[in-house]
């Protein structure tokens, strides 16, 4: 394996390999890759959105996280439709990042679990055809980032033009590295075969139902930041039923952690280092291979935002609650949602 191969393996992948090492000195070779890339992959992560900070002003910051995360997905997955159309495939995509977050905030409570609805089933149509690639944890926790981080005035005139700029990046490395896959499958087809006898629709159709009820419910109940309780249940409802059960028990325990080491620290932590806290967690979340560990490091940076919201500890109460809600409410309804199913097409034979 290649310098430039074992760059591109992730974590679990990287520390087998360092695991299956017969000699202290291949470890500590296959180590020091496995550091370099984790740090070399943060400080691009931390360069990207801070230019976008800088070119499209800090309340579009969030814009960057979510144009780097397509770029980062994109590079590697195809659509699984003919390339030209996956293009216009990635636009109608863009043009609901764009507009569909701000209409939902603009509708209020009501309208906007119609257009949450509406808006996360199209992402899941159009971009999680093939579900092994698991392109909802980008394109639906894109959605709910630019849902809960929204700009009003001249701050949503500049994010017009940052989501514009992500798409013309995305769209050119999407083509560069697809154009010469063949599919005979085509843009239309993305919707022909939308069939809820299919595992896969009924999966897309599911996220659509529980994430954009479950905001509902907690804009219903004035639950600070509801897209949290909208990305927990997003991240845990994956397309195969059985993981979803050990995603509920990774997620709660790591944001409990992530919270009390959050809520132990942060009151002895000099302002100056406050910004450090987001680079900290995307170190830790790099160095881990669990999705447990994950939901730890991935904590800090999300309560770090939340406290100038918020405040300390409320940061850290709503943060564990929404995610312990948003988890258990998914794991319910979709459990429900199986039975509602099965049901009605044992009826309908």
């Amino acid at each position: 394996m290649t310098f430039y191969q074992e760059l591109q393996l992730n974590q679990a992948g990287s520390k087998s390999l360092i695991e299956n090492c017969k000699t202290p000195k291949e470890k500590l070779h296959h180590l020091f890759i496995y550091i370099f890339k984790v740090f070399i992959n943060v400080a691009f992560c931390v360069a990207f959105v801070t230019a976008y900070s800088m070119f499209f002003g800090k309340d579009n910051s969030i814009v960057g996280v979510v144009i780097l995360l397509c770029i980062l997905v994109f590079r590697n997955v195809d659509l699984g439709i003919y390339a030209p159309q996956s293009l216009l495939s990635l636009s109608a995509i863009f043009l609901i990042l764009t507009f569909g977050p701000k209409a939902a905030n603009l509708l209020g409570t009501f309208g906007g679990l119609l257009i949450n609805f509406v808006c996360i089933w199209i992402l899941m149509v159009l971009g999680c055809h093939n579900v092994i690639y698991y392109n909802h944890s980008t394109l639906v926790l894109g959605y709910l980032l630019l849902f809960g981080y929204d700009a009003s005035g001249s701050a949503y005139t500049m994010r017009l033009f940052a989501m514009l700029f992500g798409f013309i990046l995305t769209g050119l490395i999407f083509w560069r590295n697809h154009r010469k896959k063949t599919y005979k499958r085509g843009l239309k087809d993305l919707f022909d075969e939308f069939d809820l006898h299919s595992s896969r629709s009924r999966w897309q159709l599911l996220m659509a139902c529980a994430v954009s009820s479950v905001i509902f419910i907690a804009s219903i109940l004035n639950l600070p930041r509801a897209m949290w309780a909208g990305i927990a249940a997003m991240s845990v409802l994956l397309p195969f039923r059985a993981d979803i059960k050990k995603r509920v028990c990774g997620r709660i325990p790591g944001n409990l952690l992530g919270g009390l080491i959050f809520l132990f620290v942060f009151p002895h932590l000099p302002a100056e280092l406050y910004s450090v806290v987001g680079i900290i967690g995307g170190i830790g979340v790099g160095f881990s291979a669990s999705y447990g560990w994950q939901a730890v490091f991935n904590s800090l940076g999300a309560m770090m935002i939340a406290v100038s919201v918020i405040g300390f500890p409320g940061a850290v109460f709503f943060r564990i609650a929404q995610n312990i809600f948003g988890s258990l409410y998914a794991l319910c309804f979709e459990k429900i949602f199986h039975i509602v199913t099965e049901r009605t097409f044992k009826a309908q034979e």
